[in-house]
């Protein structure tokens, strides 16, 4: 079975930071971004880079978990604990799903929870406490795929060659959902009237209308 890589969006506070992070992910060949609770991102930063890149959406980190354990994939937690091994150590064995944390508290306990190993990134300079979630994401996921052994992408000049477009494109600004998942959301939400679906009403973000504003009639 051939090796893959994953990336885990849930409660980065900056959602333009996805954008940026779809385009570290196409460039260290992540198969599939996948966002955990919102499904909405800011894609400004990717380049483009999101019309050559596949979403999924989970609207919980157990339903995410599930999906990922099917595929037979390893979930490694990019944060500083007790047990974290060092990025540079390469502590990997099938295919990864790497989980950041949220850019001012890193991540939950939750988050935790479902991951099967952590990773941190050895840092030499005294002039800050942690990096950027989409440097660290970048770091990471070039680490990697120098470990899985991914081919290198061809490069023309001074520049690597962009792949065509799709011939079918859909606004990349959130991860869509086949109409009878959107359905059954609309009608969960009504009867439970509440925000449990998503996980990150912490932040102070209401989600109780997003999908109205994500899918709205034409």
């Amino acid at each position: 079975m051939a090796i893959e890589s994953y990336v885990v969006v849930h409660n980065i506070a900056k959602r333009h930071n996805v954008g940026t992070l779809a385009r570290s992910a196409t460039a260290f060949g992540v198969t599939e971004l996948i966002l955990v609770g919102r499904r909405d991102f800011n894609a400004f930063g990717s380049h483009g880079s999101t019309s050559h890149l596949r979403f999924r959406h989970f609207h919980s980190l157990t339903d995410a978990r599930l999906f990922l354990k099917e595929k037979d994939c390893d979930i490694c937690g990019v944060e500083i604990t007790e047990d974290a091994v060092s990025i540079t150590d390469h502590p990997f064995k099938k295919s990864t799903a790497f989980l950041l944390g949220n850019e001012g508290t890193g991540l939950s306990a939750k988050e935790c929870e479902i991951c099967d190993f952590f990773v941190y990134i050895p840092q030499y300079g005294g002039g800050t406490a942690s990096l950027n979630v989409t440097v660290a994401a970048s770091i990471v996921l070039h680490h990697f795929g120098a470990w899985a052994g991914f081919s290198e992408r061809i490069r023309d000049g001074n520049k690597f060659v962009v792949a065509e477009k799709p011939l079918k494109l859909v606004s990349r600004k959130y991860c869509t959902e086949t109409d009878d998942r959107i359905i059954e959301e609309r009608k969960s939400r009504r009867e439970s009237a509440s925000n449990g679906f998503f996980e990150d009403g912490k932040n102070g973000v209401s989600s109780s209308n997003l999908l109205d504003s994500l899918f709205p009639d034409e």
